[in-house]
């Protein structure tokens, strides 16, 4: 199993994602990308970005396709940004293992010939990861009638859906 940390925006839209992804074993939402010791919570999370940590099956979805996903399910061109949802906490991140930053460089670069605007997505390795609050997990597959989940969520699985059919589950 390998485990990988992305940010795009509400974790709640990465999230439900993932979930639909053959290969992906578990999908938790949380918080990351603060270096400071702050132990985060969704009314007080620093520098923190909310995140999902992926873990999945290599020899079902190597990386690269991980990554594929994950820059066709949100829009890597905006600073702290996606949607309506505005703020360092919504800003676009990949937290990685060492071993994967030239792969990872490499998916960036590859997803750089979609986008007209430069892609913003920060990097790291290693940062502490913070599981969220238990509301906020599998929060789309429980709430799939709220607003926010029918005109921000529906949209960016329709579009990964349509993309990626021979990878859902």
């Amino acid at each position: 199993m390998k485990t990988i940390i992305l940010g795009g925006g509400c974790f709640w839209c990465i999230e439900a994602v993932y979930q639909r992804i053959k290969g992906v074993k578990s999908v938790t939402s949380g918080y990351a990308g603060d270096d400071s010791s702050l132990e985060p919570t969704y009314e007080n999370h620093g520098d923190h970005a909310e995140v999902v940590k992926i873990e999945y099956d290599e020899s079902i979805i190597p990386l690269d396709t991980i990554l594929e996903i994950f820059f066709s399910a949100h829009d890597p061109t905006t600073v702290d940004r996606q949607g309506n949802d505005v703020g360092r906490a919504y800003r676009s991140i990949i937290i990685h293992a060492p071993e994967e930053t030239e792969p990872v460089r490499a998916a960036i670069n590859d997803a750089q010939l979609h986008w007209d605007d430069p892609i913003v997505t920060e990097t790291q390795t290693n940062s502490d990861f913070y599981v969220a609050e238990d509301y906020h997990q599998n929060y789309y597959n429980q709430n799939q009638n709220a607003g926010y989940c029918q005109i921000v969520i529906n949209p960016k699985l329709d579009k990964v859906q349509d993309k990626f059919k021979h990878l859902l589950k």
